[in-house]
């Protein structure tokens, strides 16, 4: 059984209330790696594609927001 094999397994026998902590922190981790690569692709260049459309599109008038309002 490998490393990952072994910490699912663990993860099994948590009881609810420490899967749910486990789970949140999970979640608060992705998110702060995800802020982190988005910060690094948008100081590299690699979102300008994003800005150039966003700025085009605003020329033929108001952008919609998204997801849109109920």
């Amino acid at each position: 059984m490998d490393r990952v094999e072994e910490i699912e397994a663990a993860i099994k026998d948590l009881p609810p209330d420490e899967y749910r902590r486990l789970a949140q922190w999970f979640l608060e981790l992705e998110q702060a790696r995800w802020d982190v690569q988005m910060d690094l692709d948008s100081s590299s260049g690699k979102l300008d594609f994003l800005f150039a459309e966003i700025e085009s599109e605003s020329l033929k008038g108001p952008l919609l927001e998204w997801p849109p309002q109920k």
